[in-house]
Parts: structure tokens; C-alpha cells; sequence
């Protein structure tokens, strides 16, 4: 059961980052899918946040 746990909170991301998910959305225009993914993948490093978020608008 706890392995079922962890992969659940792996998935997810952290409880105190849905204000960055929101914020990401708001400024960059991506879909709260693709703003948390890019969360996982850059935590708090804004500057590679908003690039790779403007590369997937122009997708």
C-alpha cells in the first residue's frame, strides 16, 4: 500500500504548487495539465517555465 501511495503524490503535484499552476496559466496561456507538467520538469525556475510554455503555445 505504501508504493500505491507514493506513485499517487508522484503524480501530483505538490498541494502549495496549484498557485504556480494557476499563475503559470494565467501568464503564459497553457492548460493546467501543461502547466504542472512543466512544473514537474522545472520546478520554480521561471525564466525555462515561460519559454517552454511559449513553445508549446506555438505548437
Amino acid at each position: 500500500m505504501a508504493t500505491k501511495e507514493k506513485k499517487k503524490k508522484a503524480s501530483r503535484v505538490v498541494e502549495g504548487q496549484e498557485l504556480e499552476v494557476e499563475h503559470l496559466t494565467e501568464i503564459a496561456d497553457v492548460t493546467p495539465k501543461q502547466a504542472r507538467a512543466l512544473l514537474r520538469k522545472h520546478g520554480a525556475d521561471w525564466t525555462k517555465l515561460k519559454d517552454e510554455a511559449e513553445d508549446l503555445k506555438e505548437d
